[in-house]
């Protein structure tokens, strides 16, 4: 049994790579990983920074919270967005998300009436339950009689032969 442990001792290691391929497939993968991710990333910030230098009063914006305004005020970090009539918020430009096309305020505004006359007129009109928790009588009657048909017929003849209360 001593033969077949020399002759595993004796074999030699696999075929060794040539080192620079080791080397060229890791430069290979980072240059993937720069195109596919770090590159679109940048750009996309680039233009998110020149969005943002690019606000000016009157611009209607949302932040990345979801806020809907109107820009009243531009600072250096910091700008006022109008969100309704009599309330000014202020936000660092960087939080905001993107730039709306004008009118888009008025737009939401006038959805938002027509949302609560809509709500109204469904207030204004009468309710009809046409589906009610309480099954019809027709319903009740058959119900009942399943029921007795499942119990037996025993009791089903005892049933008939008895008076109605």
């Amino acid at each position: 049994m001593d033969f077949f442990i020399s002759t595993a001792m004796a074999q030699g290691g696999g075929e060794q790579g040539n080192p620079l391929f080791g080397i060229i497939f890791l430069v290979l993968m980072m240059a993937i990983f720069w195109f596919l991710l770090i590159r679109p990333q940048q750009k996309r910030q680039k233009e998110h920074q020149k969005m943002v230098g690019e606000l000016s009063r009157g611009d209607e914006v949302v932040t990345n919270g979801g806020v809907l305004g109107r820009v009243t005020a531009v600072g250096e970090t910091f700008i006022t967005l109008e969100v309704s009539k009599s309330q000014q918020v202020r936000v660092q430009k960087n939080a905001v998300a993107n730039v709306m096309p004008k009118g888009t305020i008025k737009e939401q505004e006038k959805a938002a009436q027509q949302a609560k006359k809509d709500a109204k007129k469904q207030e204004q009109q009468p309710q009809v339950d046409d589906q009610s928790d309480e099954p019809a009588p027709a319903e009740e009657a058959s119900a009942e009689e399943t029921e007795k048909g499942a119990e037996g017929s025993e009791d089903a003849t005892q049933d008939k032969d008895r008076p109605a209360q």
